[in-house]
């Protein structure tokens, strides 16, 4: 049996709060800030990103554009701190969720993006989601943001590699329920290990 080095980081948990919670109109691509945000096992109803299953994209070249698949990314979550280190990246005087179809702003982990896939988050309402992964940057987002700052011509790209593991996260819907501005999080991340075979 070859050599394989694997190293494991225990289970720990950390309290975030929620410090904005937007959605789509129509089928728009960018959000509008709201008070509460009702999730059911389908996502965010009659949000662009809700729903059982999705159309693959760029992100699954894996299988042919348009493949319908199971829909880990219901939900997109960013946090203050990477919104302000991507625009200090990209000299922007702010970067706001809305413009990039944010549908959760979670104070209290500085480097969310790093969390790991199936970290839960538990609300205090009682809903809560689970962490299918980082939510990698795209020109979409590039163009909501360009679209702020005429004469600007090198947002579009650079946000890409700016915003790059600092975009946030996706996720689905484990436990309907209804999401309020303030409400604390109890962050659940499990166990982790490194698999370098």
């Amino acid at each position: 049996m070859p050599d394989v080095a694997i190293r494991r980081v225990g289970a720990r948990r950390i309290e975030a709060r929620v410090a904005g919670l937007f959605r789509t109109e129509a089928n728009g691509f960018e959000t509008v800030s709201i008070e509460s945000l009702n999730l059911g096992f389908d996502g965010i109803a009659g949000d662009r990103h809700g729903g059982p299953t999705r159309r693959t994209g760029g992100r699954e070249p894996w299988y042919p554009r348009g493949t319908e698949i199971r829909n880990e990314r219901q939900v997109s979550i960013l946090c203050p701190d990477e919104l302000a280190g991507v625009a200090d990246a990209m000299r922007l005087p702010e970067l706001r969720p809305e413009w990039i179809g944010g549908n959760l702003l979670l104070a209290g982990v500085p480097h969310l993006s790093w969390l790991p896939a199936r970290t839960l988050m538990m609300f205090e309402n009682g809903a809560s989601l689970k962490v299918e992964g980082d939510n990698a940057p795209c020109r979409q987002s590039g163009r909501s943001v360009a679209a702020r700052f005429s004469g600007r011509d090198d947002i579009e790209t650079g946000f890409v590699q700016a915003a790059r593991r600092r975009r946030g996260l996706v996720a689905w819907v484990e436990k309907p329920g209804a999401l309020r501005l303030g409400e604390r999080v109890d962050i659940r991340l499990p166990e982790q290990w490194i698999y370098e075979g």
